[in-house]
């Protein structure tokens, strides 16, 4: 099992920059793919972006794509998600997740094997 805990969230102007982390515990880090989600006020949780276990592979969900780049350093158990351009619809909070594939992180909010982690809010002011 993986636990995670994100950081990094905070207020940012509409065109400001804002990175998080997700730090995982566990030593099976680099065996799940990992990604972000985020729920707005109101709103349904939806795909960011995924990373495969290996880094090798990524995808992206067409409302941030050129804009947010996910990452990851498995020697350091961490997870990134670099937030450029931000805009007001990106307010909401985001979370970390953990899963089988990269695959199932695109396809499925939710899943029997998912992981979370708490969240942590992303304000995106105009």
């Amino acid at each position: 099992q993986v636990q995670l805990v994100e950081s990094g969230g905070g207020l940012v102007q509409a065109g400001g920059s804002l990175r998080l982390s997700c730090a995982a515990s566990g030593r099976t880090f680099s065996s799940y793919a990992m990604g972000w989600f985020r729920q707005g006020p109101g709103k349904e949780r939806e795909f960011v972006a995924a990373i495969s276990w290996s880094g090798g592979s990524t995808y992206y969900a067409d409302s941030v794509k050129g804009r947010f780049t996910i990452s990851r350093d498995n020697a350091k158990n961490t997870v990134y998600l670099q937030m450029n351009s931000l805009k007001p619809e990106d307010t909401a909070v985001y979370y970390c997740a953990a899963d089988q594939s990269r695959i199932t992180l695109a396809t499925m909010i939710y899943s029997p094997s998912r992981v979370w982690g708490q969240g942590t809010q992303v304000t995106g002011s105009s």
